[in-house]
Parts: structure tokens; sequence; C-alpha cells
């Protein structure tokens, strides 16, 4: 989404509601700890970066993604919050990152990450390299639909008033999402046994859960 248009439509959107699904699942995994280092990939505006920052005020937060036009909104977004900012380093790069410390952080996140890679791998390979043993990782995305119906359905009922760059996205992202079990393959394929995929919404899924300590 490095297209200015673009970019600028999906940081104004209203993404409260799915963000807000996020995060609550994101704490509730967490529960009573407290992430020294996290990482968020394809972090987008940084809207949840930023939360993730504010809420564990000892945590240090990198948030990697391909497109610097969103990122430039993700900056102006900190900006505004100074006391946090200091804590949150925004890296304009794509997966497989070099630019990345190895085994570093004990908390990954992802939110609309794994649809937009042609290899879903790499994402897991991301994991794998960067984690420390027992680190938390949550990652939630859109789920693809059995339908051309369902997906037009979802994108009236969810962005019918928003912008028809916006529209066509959402569109484009329900298409190329994958299913649970597609997910699930995926992850046993890397041996990420300990990770579990559920469904979120009518629209969500989420991958979840802590690696071998």
């Amino acid at each position: 989404m490095d297209e200015k248009a673009q970019a600028k439509a999906y940081a104004e959107a209203d993404f409260r509601e799915p963000n807000q699904l996020f995060l609550d699942r994101l704490l509730a995994l967490m529960g009573d700890r407290a992430p020294n280092h996290a990482l968020d990939l394809g972090c987008g505006p940084a809207d949840i970066t930023l939360h993730v920052a504010r809420h564990w005020h000892d945590c240090r937060v990198d948030g990697l993604d391909g497109a610097e036009a969103m990122l430039a909104h993700g900056r102006r977004l900190l900006q505004r919050h100074p006391a946090t900012e200091a804590r949150v380093n925004l890296i304009c790069d794509t997966l497989p990152s070099a630019l990345l410390p190895q085994r570093a952080y004990d908390l990954i996140f992802s939110n609309s990450l794994l649809h937009h890679l042609h290899n879903p791998d790499i994402l897991w390979q991301t994991i794998q390299s960067t984690a420390i043993p027992g680190a938390a990782i949550f990652i939630m995305d859109l789920r693809r639909l059995n339908s051309p119906q369902a997906v037009e359905s979802l994108v009236q009922h969810y962005a019918a008033n928003e912008p028809q760059i916006l529209q066509r996205d959402f569109r484009a992202s329900l298409c190329a999402a994958f299913t649970p079990d597609e997910v699930q393959q995926q992850l046993n394929e890397r041996g990420l046994t300990t990770l579990s995929v559920h469904n979120l919404s009518d629209r969500h899924l989420s991958i979840s859960g802590f690696l071998p300590g």
C-alpha cells in the first residue's frame, strides 16, 4: 500500500471495531505477562503499535512495514504522543528483513499482513528467527469466504461508506485471504504446533499462543 491515496484512505478509515477486537484478544493472551521488546509485523499507520506501547509502559516496540507512505502516517501519529514515541521504532522494509534483530522479541504481533504475502511461509520463518524461546505470538487476519456473494455482502456491510479505493482493497483482501485449514497447514509445515487457529468474527481469524520455552 505505497500509493499515497491508498495509504491515506487506510489511515483515515474507521477500524476501531477490528482494532479493538485485536487488542482485546492480545491482552487476553498476555494475561499478567508484560513484554520487554515487541515486534509489529505489517504495522501500517502504527495505531495498534502505539496502543501496545502505551499499554506496557516499559516495552520497546519495533514496527515493520514495506510501505513508506503508511509509515509516514504512523510517524505523524507518534509525534502526537511524545511520551511514547521514544520507545517505538518504525522500520521500512519487507519480509524477510535483515533490519530485524535475531532472537530479540518476547512478543510478536501482526494485524492483516498474512493475506498480503505471496509466500506466507515468510511470516512464520520471521517469527521463528526473531522470537526468543517462550515468546507470545498473536496474529489476526481476514479469512477467505466461500463465495463471491459472501464477499460482496461484507464489503457492502462494512465499507459501503468508505472511499472506492478502500472498498476495492477490502474486496481484494477478502479474496486473497486464507482459510483456517490453510493456515493450520502452514503452521504444521513450519512445526509451529503450539500456536492455535480460531475464527474471531464473520471475517477474521487469529493465530495465537506461545513458542516452546
